[in-house]
Formats: C-alpha cells, structure tokens, sequence
C-alpha cells in the first residue's frame, strides 16, 4: 500500500529506476524537485531535454558529445598515432582527469559477456579495426576494466589486433596509492606483479 499520493508516486518510481538510486534516496529526490522553486525545477528539466536533444556520438570514437566529430577527435595537438579502448563513456572522462594521455580513443559501449547476452557484435569492436584499416595508428592501449568480462575483452581485441601490426599494451592493474599490501587480495597482488617496471 502506497501512503503517497499517485503523482508523487511516480515521480519517486522514476526517479527508482535510475542506477543505484534505492526507494529511501528516490523518494529525497522527489520531494526535493517538489519542495523546489519553478526555476530551479524549470532548469532542470531544461538540462535533461537539452542533453537528450543535442549529445551524439562521435562518429570516430564514440563518446558523448555536442559536437561530432568530438572536442578529442578535433583536436589537432592530440596524436592521433595512439588509440586508448575503454568501455564506457566514464572512462574517458577518469583518463582524461590524471593530464596524462595525449592521444584519441575509442569507447565500446561494453564488455564481452556472454552470460549477459553480449558478443563481439554487440559492441563497437568491427568500428575500431576499421579505425586501424588507415595505417596511421601505431598502438592501441586497452583500458578496459579489470572484471573478468574486462579481460575478456581485452583478449579478443588484442588477437584481431596484433596481426595488424599494431602495437597492444595493456594498463596496468595492481594496489592502489595509499593501499596496503596486507588487505590487498591476490588477484590485485599477482596482477601488480606482472606489471612491476624497472626503476
């Protein structure tokens, strides 16, 4: 039995449906956009029809963006040399953030997961080795994340990849700044191994 009225029930069901958002935190949500003043409000659902309106794709990487080709792609001081493959979007935004990697990406929109239903087909894996076919990419580093579904992919790519005579590295996984070595779990502990560098 619901002690809400019916409207405000299916602003909260909305807002449950969002990732991560219990029924406690949908219902916050909800009586804040209510208790809110018209402006605010007004904004907000400006925000949302805006970005549904004029995101795209980027028609070579893929990510999100108002423009395509995106601010990366057309960005004539990245090299364009080097692609970084990542799953998501988010991805993108997290490499981005550590000023480090000066090249291009490409997002798949995925993982290989079988038990979920998703192959090779279903991410954008044949529009990456199209992205290869011109010969000016000398690496490509998977950035995929370190799940089984992540290596899996990894895997897959880098075997349609290496014959191309593309060079394909990996990131690094291991324990994380600030970590201790006691509380790191073994597959954190072997994978930091693997990839230990000289000094």
């Amino acid at each position: 039995m619901s002690y809400y009225s019916p409207s405000i029930e299916k602003l909260i069901e909305a807002f449950e449906r969002l990732p991560s958002i219990g029924s406690k935190t949908a219902a916050r949500l909800a009586f804040y956009i209510l208790n809110a003043g018209k402006e605010e409000t007004d904004e907000f659902i400006n925000a949302i029809q805006n970005a549904k309106q004029n995101l795209k794709y980027c028609s070579k990487c893929f990510n999100i963006s108002d423009t395509d080709p995106c601010e990366i792609c057309s960005n004539p001081t990245r090299d364009n040399t080097t692609i970084c493959v990542v799953e998501d979007v988010k991805d993108v935004v997290a490499m981005e953030r550590t000023h480090e990697f000066k090249g291009v990406y490409h997002v798949l929109h995925g993982s290989i997961s079988p038990m979920n239903g998703v192959g090779p087909d279903d991410i954008k894996i044949k529009e990456l080795l199209s992205r290869l076919m011109s010969g000016e990419v000398k690496e490509i580093i998977l950035a995929t994340n370190p799940r089984v579904e992540g290596e899996a992919t990894a895997m897959y790519i880098s075997k349609l990849v290496k014959p191309l005579g593309v060079k394909v590295t990996r990131i690094a996984h291991g324990i994380p700044v600030g970590g201790d070595l006691e509380y790191t779990d073994e597959v954190t502990l072997s994978k930091a191994l693997e990839g230990r560098r000289e000094l």
